[in-house]
């Protein structure tokens, strides 16, 4: 996707849709794009247009087809003994290629899906290509023996001085391999669950 259509879709979603929209780059584009707009009044969004935007930008930001989406929903909502919104959030974390963004080894969710997709991670010591496989609390994620001296993961030792992985996570750059050792929680509060089920539940 083109850096102009994904801007366009963090000015109507939110920033946190796209990693891309995190940067400097982008605050200066939305600085000149306000300027353009100053003297136009936005409009209101209906309960319904809210939903909608919610449910959007959770689709782009797990980077999942609306098909996949729903299933997600559905299993949620029919789960019995968790919370709902807790459920579906779990669902769309543990997919291994969420995984492997989290543990540092991407830069986006769209490059992990392509190193999923090449056969470049394994899970339990076995190769996969599965982005969308689910992942579960004591499975080990890895960078593939073969893959280990690929440009992706060169001077991954500098690259993780500078970030921290989620607390349900742990990972060992030596080995580059990664561990699900707790289950993920929508603490940041970025994305608004109930709403998105409002939008399914019409």
């Amino acid at each position: 996707m083109k850096t102009v259509q994904k801007y366009k879709i963090c000015r109507r979603l939110g920033p946190g849709v796209f990693e891309k929209c995190q940067t400097p780059k982008f605050v200066a584009s939305e600085g000149r794009h306000a300027k353009n707009l100053k003297n136009k009044r936005p409009k209101a969004l209906s309960g319904f247009a809210l939903q909608f935007v919610e449910k959007q930008k959770v689709r782009f930001m797990y980077n999942i087809s609306e098909k996949q989406f729903s299933n997600y929903i559905k299993e949620a909502v029919s789960h019995k003994g968790t919370v709902t919104t807790d459920y579906l959030f779990e669902l769309l974390e543990t997919r291994l290629d969420n995984v492997t963004y989290r543990l540092g080894l991407a830069h986006t969710r769209r490059l992990s899906r392509q190193m999923v997709s090449h056969g470049h991670i394994t899970v339990n010591g076995k190769k996969t290509t599965v982005a969308s496989l689910r992942v579960k609390v004591g499975d080990v994620i890895a960078v593939r023996l073969g893959s280990k001296k690929s440009v992706l993961f060169a001077e991954m030792d500098k690259k993780m001085k500078e970030y921290t992985c989620p607390n349900w996570l742990t990972f060992n750059v030596e080995t580059l391999s990664g561990t699900i050792v707790g289950k993920p929680k929508n603490t940041e509060g970025y994305l608004d669950l109930s709403t998105v089920l409002e939008f399914y539940s019409r």
